[in-house]
């Protein structure tokens, strides 16, 4: 059995949950950045078989406002920000004492990841690994409403009538939404690990507050985030993955990989806004095989 070690991190008057599968190696620890904002660390114990392949720790941890880590909604417009959730992760290092890192964001994990390589250029991030992830709001919202347009008429005219009024509570948009995000992010099935389908602890504020109502409709304080031209100045190799069927779509994914220096391109067939659960072996080893290679 591997061991696993939990954690409570003071930050500030807060605390962040964390949790670390395996024992300290020489090798430099997999930190995992989860998705959302909001969705926990839950779905990435999908991937601790990582530290007994690539021989080192894989450290997970709960973003403020979800999971087991402190959710405190009632400050949402300060608590909730790419400041805050930064300044957590660098927090995480620190009191963990992790100088070299590799560093894997999924979605929002990869947008708090590429912030803070860009503006705050942490040293010791030895590479990135960069899961259905995105460098520009504008190009995933564009995107998409793309998508959407796949969907039945019906369903097209609810998401646009809930993005017309600003009213996301109609019993039709919640049915198209969810229609979508089968489509494009995973299905929820019995079959599914059960940590991908173990529910959540908070995070709905969180996501309302950084990014917005759904996936398409980045209205809050993350709406500005462009990135794409930034990229060239990120010279650590970078691994990309995502799916044919992700919200990070084949272009979104090609327009971080033609502007990173040092970058690979890993597109799994069939896959939604998860490879890392839906071909868990196949990413399992990649991303071992990755880690051992830039070590």
């Amino acid at each position: 059995m591997m061991q696993i070690t939990e954690k409570y991190l003071p930050f500030g008057n807060w605390q962040t949950y964390c949790r670390i599968v395996g024992e300290a190696t020489d090798r430099a620890p997999l930190l995992l950045l989860h998705g959302g904002p909001g969705s926990s660390h839950n779905y990435f114990e999908v991937l601790d078989q990582v530290a007994e392949k690539s021989g080192r720790q894989v450290i997970m941890y709960d973003q403020l406002g979800c999971g087991n880590s402190s959710i405190p909604d009632d400050q949402a417009e300060t608590a909730y920000t790419a400041q805050t959730w930064v300044k957590e992760l660098e927090n995480v290092r620190e009191q963990l004492g992790i100088d070299q890192i590799h560093l894997l964001g999924q979605s929002w994990g990869g947008m708090l990841a590429l912030i803070y390589l860009c503006d705050y250029q942490p040293k010791g991030v030895k590479s990135l690994i960069l899961s259905s992830t995105l460098a520009s709001a504008k190009l995933w919202s564009q995107e998409l409403h793309r998508l959407i347009k796949y969907l039945p008429k019906g369903e097209q005219a609810a998401i646009k009538e809930a993005e017309t009024t600003g009213n996301y509570d109609s019993p039709a948009y919640q049915a198209a939404n969810a229609h979508f995000m089968d489509r494009h992010a995973i299905k929820l099935t019995p079959d599914l690990p059960e940590p991908v389908l173990r529910k959540k602890k908070g995070g709905s504020l969180a996501y309302l507050t950084g990014w917005g109502p759904n996936e398409y409709t980045p209205i809050g304080n993350l709406h500005g985030y462009e990135y794409t031209d930034r990229l060239k100045d990120l010279h650590l190799p970078a691994l990309i993955t995502s799916g044919t069927d992700d919200l990070c779509t084949p272009l979104v994914a090609k327009s971080m990989y033609d502007h990173l220096p040092n970058a690979r391109w890993e597109l799994f067939a069939g896959c939604g806004h998860m490879p890392f659960v839906q071909e868990n072996a196949k990413y399992q080893e990649l991303l071992s095989d990755w880690l051992i290679s830039q070590d």
